[in-house]
């Protein structure tokens, strides 16, 4: 017992010493050898597509196609078990690589042939172990193997995040020594603010961020609650980049049905669903040569989430009923309002998309987080009600602002757009802005039931009882006026919104799509 308890401390601070992971798996599969009394031990990585396995003991000859299954590794990662392969199998493969792995162990009579995989579920590679031993499960079941192969994967694991890691920052690096022209970096700043408005800290701090990530290729996640302008940081890193001449293509992941996100996505030929009379090329081929935005990530479909990560590795995607790949080369920028990490904890996000996705990570605060920019916003959408109307207000009075300074602003700037431009319309051109005019918050709508006659209001889009011809085309319009109401209401917060609906997200946003109902 004392023995094997020197050997399992031996074997764990060799494997806890090693800085990267060539060293690491030379130094298990070594270890190996010696301590079960191995002929060989391999070690194959699995690469970042999940293509291929490599064995850089090898060299050349080590790389495996997990697709070819004229060599077994391919049958091993397809079922995610561990097997043992004879001699006798083993002369009946015709694969030059594995006929290489093969020989170079001296022929051994045995190979046990196990896949390792991190505790997120993500394969990693797989140990080939070689030997005369005929009893492979009894000797694999010692603790000290077990308790190995554990610290092992979680070495693996850690030296690849360390590996991700540094290759980031140095193509962090390169993207920031192109702005390192601190005249250039003013200039667009300056050019953001004329639409992320604001001079405080966090807006100034936010603009710089935007710059640096328009100069890189990285992938760009933003986060912010609803309303504050995630979609606005997405045009400003479009426009900033080298990709501002080709297109920028939208796709709102909660608005568009689950039925037909990955259609609208990867595109389809003619005939390859019902109805679908000619083909349409999809909004990644669109997107190619500019920038995909992909908002409200986090209502993502989880099957489609696998889809999209092979699609940001490789570029590549198949439309539905194709029968080959295109390619598209467009930059990412993702948005969501929701903590995704709470969803992979829940199990309804993809820990390895967040982490493809969250490569240049963006925040933006709250407008309740920055009441220093309420002047500078107010004047900027009196400014542009002015431009559109033809007349409005001067300006904001002092008290005004003091009364939206006390306000939490749960629909954040997209509320306060809202706000300002319902206080213009009851305010005298060339007049400032006074506090009686706001209406700060909710409004409950007068339910008509309650009125009478003439009091009876009417909404917009709808035409009164008498002139109904088309039932169905009436309740569509009182639906889709409802909506638009209660959106307006609540600073066009969908959740809000739907929640006071009765409404799931989903279905609200559905909605919005199918009746053309914007959040203005």
């Amino acid at each position: 017992m004392q023995m094997k308890l020197h050997t399992g401390i031996d074997l764990a601070v060799a494997l806890v010493r090693q800085e990267s992971l060539p060293d690491l798996l030379a130094t298990a599969t070594a270890r190996l050898e010696t301590t079960l009394g191995l002929t060989r031990c391999w070690a194959l990585e699995l690469d970042l597509s999940g293509r291929t396995l490599h064995c850089a003991a090898l060299g050349e000859t080590g790389e495996f196609d997990c697709g070819d299954f004229s060599h077994p590794f391919a049958h091993v990662l397809q079922t995610g078990q561990a097997r043992e392969l004879t001699r006798a199998a083993s002369h009946r493969l015709d694969h030059p690589g594995f006929e290489a792995l093969f020989a170079a162990s001296d022929r051994p009579h045995s190979l046990w042939l196990e896949p390792l995989t991190g505790q997120d579920g993500r394969t990693l590679g797989m140990l080939v172990l070689c030997g005369d031993h005929t009893d492979w499960p009894a000797i694999l079941q010692q603790p000290l193997y077990t308790g190995f192969r554990q610290l092992l994967v979680h070495q693996w694991v850690r030296l690849l995040q360390t590996r991700d890691q540094v290759w980031q920052r140095r193509l962090l690096k390169r993207s920031l020594d192109q702005l390192h022209d601190a005249d250039t970096l003013r200039r667009r700043c300056d050019q953001l603010s004329q639409s992320l408005v604001g001079n405080s800290g966090a807006m100034t701090h936010l603009r710089t961020q935007i710059v640096r990530a328009a100069g890189s290729r990285l992938s760009v996640l933003i986060q912010g609650e609803t309303g504050c302008g995630k979609d606005v940081v997405a045009r400003g890193i479009h426009q900033l980049s080298g990709r501002a001449e080709r297109p920028l293509v939208v796709v709102n992941c909660a608005a568009i049905p689950d039925t037909l996100l990955e259609s609208e996505l990867f595109g389809h030929v003619k005939g390859a669903f019902s109805g679908a009379d000619q083909a349409k090329d999809g909004l990644l081929a669109q997107a190619d040569g500019g920038t995909l935005f992909l908002d409200e990530i986090g209502d993502m479909p989880l099957a489609l989430q696998s889809k999209l990560l092979r699609v940001l590795e490789t570029r590549q995607f198949r439309p539905l009923g194709a029968g080959r790949e295109r390619h598209s080369d467009f930059r990412l920028v993702a948005a969501t309002h929701q903590p995704l990490q709470d969803g992979i904890h829940e199990g309804r996000f993809r820990r390895d998309l967040y982490y493809r996705l969250n490569q240049f990570p963006l925040s933006v605060v709250p407008l309740r987080a920055r009441i220093e920019d309420l002047d500078a916003l107010c004047r900027h959408f009196i400014r542009g009600y002015t431009e559109r109307e033809g007349a409005g207000p001067l300006g904001i009075s002092s008290h005004a602002l003091a009364r939206l300074a006390d306000y939490g602003f749960p629909g954040n700037v997209r509320e306060l757009r809202n706000l300002i431009e319902l206080a213009c319309l009851q305010t005298p051109a060339g007049d400032d802005i006074q506090p009686e005019v706001l209406t700060l918050g909710p409004q409950e709508p007068v339910l008509e039931s309650s009125l009478t006659g003439d009091e009876a209001p009417s909404l917009p889009g709808v035409p009164p009882t008498d002139e109904i011809r088309d039932l169905k085309a009436a309740a569509q319009a009182f639906e889709a006026a409802i909506i638009r109401d209660r959106l307006r209401q609540y600073g066009g917060n969908r959740a809000q919104a739907a929640d006071s609906l009765g409404l799931p997200k989903r279905t609200l946003a559905h909605k919005c799509l199918k009746y053309q109902v914007t959040e203005q």
